[in-house]
């Protein structure tokens, strides 16, 4: 009973984590697309999105904010993704991070 408690254990932190990447992925390359055209790379897009996830859980949580759910999870690492190219955009004077060209 244990080993099954223990691994049922695993394998929803497992799930957990490819969830944040895929989910963090779509909000990086959506929030790529929409401030750098684009720049950055599939990892890129994932560390992005990620980190965004994180700063927009925090910032939403100062003002009370916060739900449950993949949508709710989404929408918060787009918002963080998007400050956190913005803030970036604005730091290296429009060159942003990427060495991609962009396409437009």
């Amino acid at each position: 009973m244990a080993l099954a408690l223990v691994m049922a254990s695993i394998l929803g932190t497992l799930w957990a984590w490819i969830v944040w990447i895929v989910v963090g992925g779509l909000a990086g390359a959506i929030a790529d697309r929409l401030i750098q055209g684009d720049k950055l790379g599939i990892l890129g897009n994932i560390v992005i999105g990620i980190i965004g996830g994180l700063i927009g859980g925090a910032i939403l949580g100062l003002f009370g904010l916060g739900g449950e759910g993949i949508i709710w999870t989404f929408i918060t690492a787009f918002l963080g993704a998007v400050l956190l190219l913005w803030i970036i955009n604005a730091l290296t004077g429009g060159r942003g991070i990427g060495k991609r060209a962009r396409r437009w």
